[in-house]
C-alpha cells in the first residue's frame, strides 16, 4: 500500500519533461541540429564569472570540513547578512538576516510556506492563470485545495474581478508570478496595487490576513527598462520566494530563501511556521559550498543580452508570420496562440511533422495556447523558423 495523493502526483505525465526526453531521443537518431526544442526552461548563459571565482577560491582557501559540512538550519547568518544587505540597498526596506531563511531552491521555499500557512484542511490558495504547473503539486502536497484565477487573456496581467470572485473565507495566500511563467509578461505596479486593495478588503471582511506568497526566480530577468515591483513594498502581507536559479544560471545548485518582512501579519510566528515545515519536509540546511558562494556573489546580476536578442528574434518573427502573442517583458518564454485554437493539436502536429517542440498550456491554466522557452542557442532560433511558417501556412 502506497499514500494514494503521492502516487498520484508521482505517476501524473509532466508534458514538458516528456517533450524534452523526446528531443533528445530524436536527437540521437536525426543530429540535434534537425531538432528544435523550446521545452525547458533551463538557463543558457553561464554564471557570472565571480560565481566560477569564488567555488574555486572557496575550495582552494577553506578548511574542506567546513566547506562541505552542515550549515544552520535556516542557513548561514554570513550569507543572510549579505542577501539582507542587497535587498536593503535595492529595495529601500528595512530587511534583517532574521527575515531570511535559506532553502534549496524555490519549490521547497514554496512548499515550505503553504504548508505554514495551512491552517485547516479547508485553506485555500489561489493562482493566476496562467501559472507554473508545480504550484498545484506544492499547495495540494502541503494539504490545501488549489483554486484558479481565470486568465486576463487580452494582456496577460490580471482579472481583478476573477480574483475577488476567487476568494472565501478559507483563503491564506494567493500567488504572483512575475515575471511570469509562462506568459513573459511582468505585472505593472497598477496591478499588484489592485490584487493588494482586494486582499486588504477581504482580509478585513473575514478576520484573518490573507497574504501573497511572491514567487520571483525570474525578478532579475527583465528587458527594456521594464521595472518589476517589489511586492513587499505595495502590499505588507507579502512573503517572497526566491532562487538564484535563473538569476545567477544555478538551477542545478539548488539554492534560494523564503523573506518574510517584519510588516507582515504575524511575521515571527510565519517565519517560526516555514522553518517547521522545512523541518517537516527535511528541506534544512542548505549546501553549504554554494550559500557561501551567494555570499560573494549576492550583488551580481545577469548578462541578459543574449535572452534579449533570442526575445527580439522570436517574437518578432512569430509576430510578421501572423502568430498572436504577448511580448514579454521578462523571464524567458514566450506564450503563443495556437493557430487553430488547439495547443495541444498543434504541438503533436510540430513535434511529428517537423520535430519542433512546444508547450500546450493547458497545464498552465490557459488552453489555446503554447510556450516557447527561449533559453536556447540562438542559431537554433534561426533554423527552427521555416517550421514555424509552415506550421501556421498549413492552417491557413
Amino acid at each position: 500500500m502506497v499514500n494514494q495523493k503521492c502516487y498520484e502526483l508521482g505517476s501524473a505525465p509532466s508534458v514538458i519533461r516528456e517533450l524534452f526526453a523526446y528531443g533528445l531521443k530524436k536527437a540521437a537518431e536525426v543530429g540535434p541540429e534537425n531538432v528544435y526544442d523550446y521545452s525547458l526552461g533551463n538557463p543558457s548563459i553561464p554564471a557570472p564569472p565571480k560565481v566560477n571565482e569564488s567555488i574555486h577560491k572557496l575550495v582552494d582557501t577553506e578548511d574542506p570540513i567546513k566547506l562541505h559540512g552542515y550549515s544552520m538550519a535556516a542557513g548561514f547568518d554570513e550569507v543572510r547578512e549579505a542577501v539582507a544587505a542587497n535587498l536593503r540597498k535595492r529595495f529601500g526596506m528595512d530587511i534583517r538576516k532574521e527575515n531570511l531563511f535559506f532553502t534549496c531552491g524555490a519549490a521547497p521555499a514554496i512548499t515550505a510556506v503553504c504548508s505554514a500557512l495551512r491552517v485547516s484542511h479547508q485553506s485555500e490558495m489561489i493562482a493566476i492563470a496562467p501559472y507554473f504547473p508545480e504550484y498545484k503539486v506544492f499547495v495540494e502536497g502541503a494539504g490545501a485545495k488549489f483554486k484558479v484565477v481565470p486568465p486576463d487573456r487580452e494582456n496577460f496581467q490580471v482579472d481583478i474581478d476573477e480574483l475577488e470572485k476567487c476568494i472565501s473565507d478559507q483563503t491564506q495566500a494567493v500567488i504572483v508570478n512575475s515575471p511570469n511563467n509562462p506568459s513573459g509578461v511582468v505585472y505593472t505596479e497598477e496591478t499588484i496595487l489592485a490584487i493588494g486593495k482586494v486582499l486588504h478588503k477581504k482580509a478585513e471582511e473575514y478576520g484573518h490576513p490573507i497574504y501573497i506568497i511572491a514567487d520571483e526566480p525570474y525578478r532579475e530577468l527583465v528587458y527594456g527598462g521594464v521595472r518589476v515591483p517589489f511586492i513587499p513594498t505595495l502590499y505588507d502581507n507579502t512573503i517572497v520566494c526566491y532562487s538564484y536559479s535563473k538569476s545567477l544560471s544555478l538551477p542545478g545548485e539548488r539554492i534560494g530563501y523564503v523573506l518574510v518582512p517584519d510588516g507582515c501579519a504575524d511575521s515571527k510566528e510565519v517565519f517560526a511556521a516555514v522553518a517547521g515545515a522545512a523541518r517537516k519536509n527535511g528541506h534544512v540546511c542548505p549546501p553549504t559550498l554554494i550559500q557561501r558562494v551567494i555570499e560573494h556573489c549576492a550583488d551580481e546580476m545577469p548578462d541578459l543580452e543574449a535572452y534579449n536578442k533570442n526575445r527580439e528574434l522570436i517574437y518578432n518573427s512569430l509576430k510578421d508570420m501572423g502568430y498572436e502573442c504577448a511580448k514579454p517583458d521578462g523571464a524567458f518564454y514566450l506564450f503563443v496562440k495556437a493557430p487553430n485554437g488547439d495547443a495541444n493539436a498543434f504541438s503533436e502536429k510540430a513535434k511529428l511533422e517537423y520535430n519542433l517542440l512546444v508547450v500546450p498550456g493547458d497545464g498552465f491554466g490557459c488552453s489555446g495556447y503554447f510556450r516557447l522557452a527561449y533559453c536556447v542557442d540562438h542559431e537554433m532560433i534561426k533554423r527552427s523558423l521555416p517550421a514555424f511558417q509552415k506550421m501556421i501556412d498549413s492552417y491557413k
